[in-house]
């Protein structure tokens, strides 16, 4: 069972850094293809970076790390050392890909792919797929740093939300763009009016990969409720609470047939972790009899935060 669980472990890692890789991929085509391609700009350090590549020919993947990197080391000053290696690694890989990606694809394939299509449909294109991939590295553990930790920071001194302070950075970034020089990849100055438009497709980019993030997330963080009926209900709780790390509740229960007491345990997961909780049940008991449901809203530690209104608080 210890050969099984290490071994697991191992594979459930490997797993994990490699949707986050898949996640940093797609965010990373998603500006190459989409976005670079027709001078749009976006939110966060990526869409900061891009408008300094449209201004000076900088390739977006130095400026990424470059910003990254110092908000890191005043995050970790400030903060402390909370910021885990899936963090990092997301970081240098997406300032990576951002460097390499635009030498890789071919041009043709972008100018057909995309180009053709218009800005709109770039822009809206260029959000969903980089939102899926924030939202699959996100849901991995990982980040792309960036205004999450300005975000951090700002709340650690000052009263606010996070995400509303996120936005309000990102507005300030799309918004910075009509005063800064952008270039076309031919090297012809982009006249005012289509810097114009140019924010506003950057406002829809925002709103669009905002959604695609919220969309993927809330898929992602489903839970599931299991009732778990076992003569080794003792050795399966243990491995489910001190293996598995998942909370464990045994129910004392009576079969009304069979006039038999038992007990039963019921865990709580997250519907991603349904298949290794079924790996467990299997290999500790093959006879075991399992009922599985899906819940609605799981809240407390581990899961959701319930979040009131401040108005509720002061009625509390």
């Amino acid at each position: 069972m210890t050969e099984y669980l290490i071994k697991n472990s191992f594979w459930r890692t490997v797993k994990e850094y490699g949707l986050i890789t898949v996640g940093l991929l797609a965010y990373s085509l998603g500006w190459t293809i989409f976005l670079i391609p027709n001078n749009l700009v976006g939110g966060g350090v990526s869409g900061f970076a891009a408008i300094l590549y449209y201004a000076t020919g900088m390739p977006m993947g130095y400026t990424y790390l470059i910003i990254n990197a110092i908000l890191l080391i005043i995050a970790i000053k400030i903060l402390g050392t909370g910021f885990g290696g899936k963090t990092i690694y997301a970081i240098i890989m997406t300032g990576l890909c951002l460097n390499v990606f635009p030498d890789i694809v071919p041009i043709e394939f972008i100018n057909e792919f995309a180009v053709s299509n218009g800005k709109f449909i770039c822009t809206v294109l260029g959000g969903v797929i980089a939102g899926v991939g924030i939202g699959i590295s996100i849901s991995q553990g990982g980040s792309t740093g960036g205004t999450d930790i300005i975000a951090l920071l700002w709340c650690k001194f000052r009263n606010g939300s996070p995400g509303r302070v996120i936005l309000i950075i990102d507005v300030m970034i799309i918004l910075s763009s009509i005063l800064i020089p952008s270039y076309t990849e031919s090297g012809e100055l982009l006249p005012f009016s289509e810097k114009l438009a140019v924010v506003v497709y950057g406002l829809i980019q925002v709103t669009v990969s905002g959604y695609a993030v919220d969309l993927y997330l809330s898929g992602s963080k489903q839970s599931v409720q299991a009732f778990i009926f076992t003569k080794k209900y003792q050795e399966m709780a243990d491995a489910i609470a001190f293996d598995m790390k998942r909370g464990v509740t045994v129910i004392p229960a009576k079969g009304w047939y069979s006039k038999d007491d038992f007990n039963v345990v019921m865990v709580v997961t997250r519907k991603t972790d349904l298949n290794l909780l079924l790996r467990y049940v299997k290999t500790i008991d093959s006879e075991a009899f399992l009922s599985v449901s899906s819940v609605m809203g799981v809240y407390g530690k581990g899961f959701d935060t319930i979040r009131l209104r401040k108005k509720d608080d002061k009625k509390s």
